[in-house]
């Protein structure tokens, strides 16, 4: 059963068990969301947002249609994800036929499985984050990142790999000895190889059971 704080507006009954939703959440009509989940204070989730199972969404993070995020993903406070390379007021006349189908302008992202993104991150629309990889904080992301990369900077520039654990390596992640929790490039590759990267939401059943949490 999730726990739904009062202040909370939860219009989805697709939020999995042992969700948390704290204040002042605003989670829309057909959001997905997995089990296990922690969803902090003024969070906000659009319909046609996707997220997976054990994944921490910090205070004020923004989530929008279109947006994918896989199992065990952190998300800090305040990132912004978008979904329009060439935004637009819909109201305005000459953007009106442009925005009459979704095909002409919302572009997708897809955070992969484990990834971590750093307060106030801006992710730009259409791209990939790799599996573990980390986003710097303050990062503004414009290019796919690699699995186990770690990027920083406007616009985020590779900085370096990182272990599973999320602690920096000296070198290449298929082949580097993690100094921290002692993984092996190669205990990391057989590990990567077996994962299936695609969050489980899809096999979630719908649920209308929701708890009100009471206190934060």
């Amino acid at each position: 059963m999730a726990r739904i704080h009062p202040t909370a507006l939860v219009e989805s009954s697709e939020i999995g068990d042992s969700t948390n939703v704290w204040a002042m959440v605003h989670i829309m009509k057909g959001v997905r969301v997995g089990g296990g989940c922690n969803i902090g204070d003024h969070a906000f989730l659009e319909t046609g947002a996707v997220v997976g199972n054990n994944v921490t969404i910090k205070n004020q993070v923004l989530i929008w249609e279109g947006i994918v995020i896989e199992d065990d993903v952190f998300v800090g406070p305040r990132v912004t994800f978008t979904n329009d390379r060439y935004p637009r007021s819909p109201r305005m006349s000459h953007a009106l036929p442009r925005y009459q189908s979704k095909e002409n302008w919302l572009e997708k992202t897809m955070v992969r499985r484990g990834c971590a993104i750093g307060a106030g991150a801006i992710i730009c629309p259409g791209i990939e984050l790799g599996a573990f990889s980390v986003i710097a904080a303050g990062a503004v992301v414009t290019k796919n990142v690699a699995p186990f990369a770690l990027v920083r900077g406007n616009p985020a520039r590779p900085a370096g790999q990182v272990c599973v654990c999320g602690h920096p390596l000296t070198g290449d992640w298929q082949t580097t000895t993690c100094e921290k929790c002692g993984q092996t490039g190669s205990d990391r590759q057989q590990f990567f190889s077996t994962l299936n990267f695609c969050t489980q939401i899809e096999a979630m059943p719908p649920s209308d059971h929701h708890e009100i949490q009471t206190s934060v």
